[in-house]
């Protein structure tokens, strides 16, 4: 039920009516399709699966991808360089199947360009988020050196920092670097996580979707233009804003002595935010924090409950905030470490209701458990 209701989430962040834009003549719908191979190493860490070798002789991929480009002067994308976004599709070749399975991933991703649109080359900074399946979860019996994934599921997220070709009318050639992450946020253990880096290259297609409705012969007729002639953004929205949010998410995560079974507890946190946001694209938060851990079933009730605040810095964009939070604890930090981190994606709904996916880390970056869970922003000046 986690992963079909994470999935469902994910791609109404990125699945969105693509915008269009008149000429006077003709409206244009601009989209593409690209394919990219990808090529690369493990981050290695010094354990059992770190030190077998199988880590060794790197890994393969492909992915292909479905994107919108929106082109309206008036609209959220203008005022951040018309990024694109779309979805895909991931299909990893890990060196050795019997320990990590074939992994599969569907994702939405944004893509920013960085670059004037008059460059032949264009930079650009494209995020992925999504989920992997297919992978082969570790067993104690039958799968022991699979420390990296606890479960058959996991979140794929992909940071691409790559540069586009123009080689014609409607086809760019790709070529950038990448780095992957896979993670199921301790839901299930072990969870050490797999993390990749590499090279990619690859093609994408332009087209315009309107045209085959000007023209069902292809050798009659002036074509419409291919590709979007990205113009300058527009100014953003400066005005400043404050809130108070409050926000509950609940999750599921196992102990150490549980890995390899099905066993989860339930997992919870309350988050009372102040939000400052300086313009529509930064803004920083800071709050207190309320977590419920069911794991510390040694400990009586009340001592399950842990106290805490935090500080960050919030991106925004279209209804998306990427979050950034990092935190220490008011109370007895219950052997997590001196300070947690919570990197989130928050959807608004309108301008009270939000839903929000996070993870809650220990100590460092090591996953403490994932946040589902739902906001409000019920004061607002």
């Amino acid at each position: 039920m986690i992963r079909f209701f994470t999935i469902a989430l994910l791609l109404s962040f990125f699945i969105t009516k693509a915008q269009t834009i008149s000429d006077g003549k003709v409206p244009n719908k601009f989209k593409f399709l690209e394919i990219k191979s990808h090529y690369g190493a493990f981050l290695k860490s010094d354990n059992l699966l770190g030190n077998s070798g199988v880590l060794d002789n790197g890994y393969g991929g492909i992915t292909a991808k479905l994107g919108w480009q929106p082109t309206n002067p008036q609209g959220w994308a203008s005022r951040y360089g018309y990024p694109s976004y779309g979805i895909g599709a991931y299909v990893g070749f890990l060196n050795d199947a019997q320990v990590f399975g074939v992994p599969n991933a569907i994702y939405g991703f944004i893509n920013f360009p960085i670059s004037n649109s008059d460059r032949t080359n264009v930079f650009s900074i494209e995020p992925s988020l999504g989920i992997t399946y297919s992978l082969n979860p570790f067993d104690s019996q039958e799968n022991p050196l699979n420390e990296s994934i606890g479960a058959q599921a996991a979140v794929y997220f992909n940071l691409d920092l790559g540069f586009a070709y123009k080689f014609s009318r409607e086809l760019d050639i790709l070529y950038g670097i990448d780095v992957s992450h896979f993670s199921n946020g301790s839901t299930f253990l072990p969870n050490n996580g797999l993390n990749l880096y590499g090279l990619n290259i690859g093609l994408r297609y332009h087209y315009n979707s309107e045209q085959r409705k000007q023209s069902q012969d292809v050798f009659a007729g002036d074509p419409l233009p291919a590709r979007f002639n990205r113009p300058a953004k527009s100014p953003r929205d400066s005005t400043s804003e404050n809130a108070l949010s409050l926000y509950l998410a609940g999750g599921f995560s196992q102990r150490d002595e549980d890995q390899g079974t099905n066993t989860l507890y339930g997992t919870g946190s309350l988050v009372l935010d102040y939000e400052h946001r300086f313009n529509e694209m930064h803004g920083i938060n800071g709050g207190f924090d309320l977590f419920w851990d069911n794991r510390l079933r040694n400990l009586e009730t009340s001592e399950r409950l842990l106290s805490g605040v935090h500080i960050g810095y919030d991106f925004m964009f279209y209804k998306l905030t990427v979050k950034f939070q990092i935190g220490t604890y008011l109370s007895d930090d219950r052997g997590k470490g001196g300070f947690f981190m919570r990197p989130a994606l928050r959807y608004d709904f309108n301008k009270r209701i939000f839903a929000q996916v996070g993870l809650k880390t220990l100590n460092g970056g090591a996953a403490d458990y994932i946040e589902y869970g739902v906001g409000i922003k019920p004061f607002k000046w």
